[in-house]
């Protein structure tokens, strides 16, 4: 799954979104994370959100904490695509308690938006929400999308009431989330509960935007 459409008429401006799927796995191969943002992406779908899942590990993203670090560096044309979009699904696995490496590589190319500004001094991704999905067969769900949630925040982003969904098996055994036979009820619950309210804060801002930064003796 690559693209998402709406499925219903939830009125109000239609939005897009782009979620970044952090697993380390390269594509075709199953991705926990990839279902939860497949799932997320479809809740979403149903409040009049349009958009595209990507895998970053398929993508030649550079490290470094500037928009564009040359030399093929894939990361310029996804941040075109985040910037065109209302919302940003950031999906994670746990590994070794924190986010994937894959996932601190976004966070890093995202510190370049502080000095990245529009005509009235506001951070380009001022307006824009984010949510979080996390994954993984052991405890670290919270501590995860803390982490992400105080980065994401800090590069301009913001965050809707219950802005993370999460699985995480039993501690110490193997299971993963795409291995379930069904979703369980209550991460989808939580997901519904994500993408309505990211819609709803995303169209907010959307009408609303954030007032222009005042600049020392300009009233």
């Amino acid at each position: 799954m690559n693209e998402s459409g709406p499925r219903a008429d939830p009125g109000g401006a239609p939005l897009r979104a782009l979620a970044l799927v952090c697993t380390l796995t390269p594509s075709p191969a199953r991705s926990s994370s990839q279902l939860l943002a497949e799932r997320t992406m479809a809740a979403l779908a149903g409040h009049g959100v349009t958009g595209r899942i990507l895998r970053v590990v398929d993508h030649d993203v550079r490290p470094g904490v500037e928009t564009d670090m040359g030399d093929g560096d894939a990361w310029p044309a996804i941040r075109q695509e985040m910037l065109d979009a209302d919302i940003l699904v950031l999906a994670t696995p746990i590994w070794l308690g924190h986010p994937s490496s894959v996932a601190q590589r976004v966070l890093e190319r995202l510190d370049a938006e502080l000095s990245e500004t529009d005509d009235e001094g506001r951070l380009l991704t001022y307006g824009k929400v984010a949510v979080v999905c996390v994954v993984g067969n052991e405890d670290g769900a919270h501590k995860v999308s803390a982490d992400l949630f105080q980065g994401l925040d800090d590069v301009g982003f913001t965050l809707p009431a219950n802005a993370v969904t999460y699985w995480v098996g039993e501690a110490m055994q193997g299971t993963d989330y795409q291995d379930l036979d069904e979703p369980p009820e209550a991460t989808e619950n939580t997901t519904r509960t994500l993408a309505r309210n990211a819609a709803h804060l995303a169209r907010l801002l959307k009408d609303a935007p954030y007032p222009p930064e005042r600049r020392p003796g300009t009233h």
